[in-house]
């Protein structure tokens, strides 16, 4: 019988978070790279200016101008910590989106339309990417991740024509 302090029964722990990546200097790497492609996606996404702030975390209009012109422009910006992972989530979603959908209009459409699934409640998920929290931002973009790894959504096209398995193709290692 093994005791609760066992080597065989602890599990090494994960590696904390490199905390460099929360530096000024990366963050301001990152920056002017993400600002523009946050701006791309809205652009897309047909976001209004009001949108784009409850997106960002509602930083005042001068604030996101600003933002935006020095990302335009290339000069030197560092956004806060909270903004470049709200904006790591809409690349998120937006990747997940031009994964699982044949054009961009039908990912569009998808973020629009309202949505039965339990997270949505009959609302379109853009609902959530606009409420002003990263909780929103974040259940939006691992429902598509699931999504990707084939949970939650509908069969499609390339399901109806894919073989059906056999115990053939049951492979044990």
């Amino acid at each position: 019988m093994r005791h609760a302090h066992s080597p065989a029964l602890h599990q090494s722990a994960p590696p904390p978070l490199d905390a460099s990546r929360f530096t000024a200097a990366n963050r301001r790497r990152l920056s002017g790279p993400a600002m523009r492609s946050f701006i791309a996606i809205a652009d897309r996404w047909a976001l209004t200016q009001e949108e784009r702030l409850l997106v960002l975390g509602l930083p005042s209009r001068s604030t996101y101008y600003g933002w935006a012109r020095a990302a335009r422009e290339g000069d030197d910006l560092t956004l806060p910590t909270d903004t470049l992972l709200r904006i790591s989530a809409v690349l998120g979603i937006h990747k997940a989106l031009r994964i699982l959908f044949a054009s961009d209009q039908d990912g569009i459409r998808w973020l629009r339309d309202p949505h039965a699934a339990l997270p949505f409640a009959g609302q379109p998920p853009i609902a959530l990417v606009l409420g002003g929290t990263q909780d929103g931002l974040m259940l939006v973009r691992r429902f598509l991740d699931a999504a990707r790894g084939g949970l939650f959504m509908a069969p499609n096209a390339l399901d109806d024509r894919a073989p059906a398995l056999t115990d053939a193709d049951i492979v044990f290692a």
